[in-house]
């Protein structure tokens, strides 16, 4: 009977240590999620961008809550201020009767918060981390940064952060983006 038991044992250590990982992928995949996966990978495809670079941004800005708002006002899937969404407004749907309140709808954070981060990726050549930078603090003050040798090298990337915000802001975009890119690949 003993010998039973013990065989009964490994045959269920063995079929868990099978089933672990898929079990584990799939907890990865609710932790690090694809949600709206229409709209993102369209603007994604429109902007020329890495559809997992949204992902990471909706996920660390809203936690994919299109109803969120921030503690400054920022709304939507990709937490948008009013001045930010006026702005990039004039500039891809002018003549569109959009509103500060259609953030809350995901296709429209989405196409606005896509497109601004395209921008800041454009203007800070590529680099991920100074663009995320830009997303999170503005233009003025990563420029601002970039005008100082202490925190460049080359005058277009920042290698370190030197507020406290910025850089845990960084930090956990970097993170997120790795781990999307580790559990989805290059491309979805």
């Amino acid at each position: 009977m003993k010998l039973h038991t013990k065989l009964l044992s490994l045959v269920l250590a063995a079929a868990l240590l099978l089933c672990l990982p898929t079990a584990l992928r799939r907890i990865e995949e609710q932790l690090y999620p694809c949600r709206y996966a229409g709209v993102v990978e369209s603007y994604a495809a429109e902007y020329e961008m890495d559809p997992l670079l949204i992902y990471t941004f909706v996920r660390t800005e809203s936690s994919f809550d299109p109803a969120a708002v921030s503690s400054v006002g920022a709304r939507g899937l990709m937490q948008m201020t009013e001045d930010t969404f006026e702005w990039i407004k004039s500039k891809i749907a002018p003549d569109e009767p959009l509103t500060f309140d259609d953030l809350f709808d995901p296709a429209c954070a989405v196409r606005f918060g896509a497109y601004y981060l395209r921008l800041c990726l454009d203007r800070y050549g590529g680099d991920v981390a100074t663009a995320a930078a830009a997303y999170h603090s503005g233009w003025g003050t990563v420029d601002s940064l970039l005008n100082h040798e202490d925190y460049t090298g080359d005058g277009k990337t920042l290698p370190s952060f030197p507020y406290s915000r910025m850089n845990h802001y960084v930090e956990k975009i970097l993170r997120c983006y790795k781990r999307y890119t580790e559990l989805y690949g290059p491309s979805i």
